[in-house]
């Protein structure tokens, strides 16, 4: 697999693609509504990425992007497979990859100057405290964090940090929390989590990551999430991803479809039975109306964009 995200015009998002997957992203490209792609590395870096550009009938445009503004350069091709080659070897960082186009650099103007955030210390701290909380979550994007650096401190007629400023804070903290993260080894609590997750949802339940901001608006969303031959459910929302960035273990809902007590203490049964299978101990008294919590919970979930 390509350790690269897309996204496309029509709003698809595919995380690490495999070759002959990227190729089919490319050649179906040219129609109203597909006509361009995104390609991220997984961690997302600031400023670096590449893109493509086509219209049916037409050339293919490609583009990359290598950090600052005087590193972003601009090629044509006139079949997909120059494209398809082209974007393999970047996703794969290959040297040369770029050998074979003829790229000329883009005027994207001066890098832009972000003023300096006018905080006090508490304010600062406050701001920086919630954002590394949902950075350590690792479930929330550059762009989501550069949101919530945005918002977080918005009052009636006060708003004290820009857009530009929200971004230079979110980058600076997802760069340090990738620095963190290259120095991890092997698997981790939260991968096993996901492999378990795969496996219940394999299993016919409906298993969910980080789904919706708290229980009520999960209890009521989860029905909506399941197929036609989902038996049940397992999730956790966004207060329980803080609670397991914090070290506090991570509690987990569940239940069956059709509301009794004895088909909940079969999923839980199930849930279980996964996770221990993935590696990760839990902790349940197979009471249906308890929810099951994940300790010890080593949090180290590595980012993707």
């Amino acid at each position: 697999m390509l350790e690269i995200v897309v996204k496309t015009e029509n709003w698809e998002r595919h995380v690490r693609v495999s070759d002959g997957e990227l190729a089919g992203l490319v050649r179906r490209m040219g129609g109203d509504g597909d006509r361009f792609l995104v390609a991220q590395r997984i961690p997302d870096l600031p400023d670096v990425f590449a893109q493509v550009w086509h219209e049916a009938g037409g050339d293919y445009t490609l583009e990359y992007r290598d950090g600052a503004a005087d590193r972003h350069f601009q090629a044509m091709a006139d079949r997909p497979e120059v494209v398809i080659a082209a974007l393999t070897g970047w996703a794969r960082q290959v040297d040369g990859w770029d050998a074979d186009l003829a790229w000329s650099l883009l005027d994207m103007g001066p890098n832009r100057e972000v003023p300096l955030l006018d905080l006090d210390v508490d304010e600062r701290g406050e701001l920086e405290k919630r954002v590394r909380e949902v950075l350590v979550g690792g479930y929330a994007s550059r762009a989501e964090l550069a949101e919530l650096a945005e918002e977080y401190l918005v009052t009636e007629g006060r708003r004290p940090v820009s857009r530009e400023q929200a971004e230079a804070l979110a980058d600076r903290m997802w760069l340090e929390r990738v620095a963190e993260q290259a120095a991890w080894q092997g698997e981790t609590d939260p991968e096993r989590l996901t492999h378990a997750f795969t496996a219940l949802q394999k299993a016919g339940i409906t298993a969910r990551e980080n789904f919706t901001c708290c229980r009520n608006c999960g209890q009521s969303e989860i029905g909506g999430e399941g197929g036609p031959d989902a038996r049940g459910f397992v999730y956790f929302h966004t207060q329980c991803t803080d609670s397991a960035a914090a070290g506090q273990g991570l509690m987990l809902l569940y239940g069956g479809f059709d509301g009794s007590s004895e088909t909940a203490a079969v999923i839980g049964d199930e849930v279980v039975a996964a996770l221990e299978a993935a590696g990760l101990s839990a902790e349940w008294d197979r009471d249906p109306g308890r929810a099951i919590t994940v300790t010890p919970l080593d949090w180290r979930r590595r980012l993707v964009g």
